[in-house]
């Protein structure tokens, strides 16, 4: 009998261990990655990079590569993908669920001003600080390219591209950053507020208590929400109870697709 196969919608940590678990566990799987990075990490399972063409495009790909199951693994800020992956999986039948990390939570002797985007953000900052660490992604340095009294640092895998902020120095780096790195980096560049996103998790979270130890300021922009009647998981071992591959779970625990569930060993 064939394996059953699961798209997942990948570019996380947890993407990354999701496929080695359903990999070990005999599990087709393949991971699709939109492609901004150039030399993204080995992945178990097999890769395909790109879009798919919107909503349509996902849906006719599942269809045509038989996918029992779908998880939207993507950064929780990507939300065009979540839509679509959504929008897809309500037109096909494919069963799917949502890998998202928890968010953050302020502490005692954090100084966050939550915003709801990145232009609320650019709006807010001139009235907290003149040297900014931004770490919201280079594709977004845009709405900040009119701030011109501001000074930058950005940090990313690959160097950004126009439009930025003129004043703006960027350093090459892949993560995770330890404690120690980010109270170097913020100490190092006179750095008097911070600007993230709230992605979540463990990995780059040292920068936001090395905030907390300068007393910093941070904004912190608020996550986009999700799709309207989607399920969402916080780790992998959700994602395996969904799928029926928790412990204890059998065939008959698992979601029923349009592809080829009824040949899962």
């Amino acid at each position: 009998m064939s394996s059953p196969h699961v798209l997942i919608l990948g570019g996380t940590t947890e993407a990354r261990e999701l496929a080695a678990a359903l990999t070990a566990r005999g599990v087709r799987v393949t991971t699709s990655l939109a492609g901004r990075v150039a030399r993204p990490g080995a992945l178990d399972g097999d890769v395909r990079v790109g879009g798919f063409g919107g909503a349509e495009g996902l849906a006719e790909w599942l269809r045509g590569q038989r996918v029992d199951a779908l998880v939207d693994a993507t950064h929780p800020f990507a939300g065009a993908i979540t839509a679509h992956a959504a929008r897809a999986a309500a037109v096909t039948g494919v069963p799917a669920v949502i890998l998202r990390r928890p968010g953050w939570r302020p502490g005692p002797g954090d100084r966050w001003h939550p915003v709801a985007s990145l232009a609320e953000a650019a709006d807010l900052l001139p009235r907290l600080g003149r040297r900014v660490f931004l770490t919201t992604g280079r594709l977004g340095l845009s709405a900040f390219a009119h701030l011109t009294d501001l000074r930058f640092v950005v940090r990313s895998v690959e160097p950004p591209g126009p439009p930025m902020p003129p004043h703006t120095h960027t350093v090459l780096a892949r993560g995770p950053f330890t404690l120690a790195d980010e109270h170097a980096l913020l100490r190092a560049h006179a750095v008097d507020v911070l600007v993230t996103k709230d992605s979540g998790g463990a990995a780059t979270a040292p920068k936001l208590t090395a905030a907390r130890a300068l007393r910093l300021p941070v904004v912190v922009v608020r996550r986009p929400p999700l799709p309207e009647g989607a399920r969402a998981v916080p780790d992998v071992p959700g994602v395996l109870d969904f799928l029926g591959l928790g412990p204890g779970q059998d065939r008959a625990t698992r979601p029923s697709g349009s592809g080829a569930a009824d040949t899962c060993p």
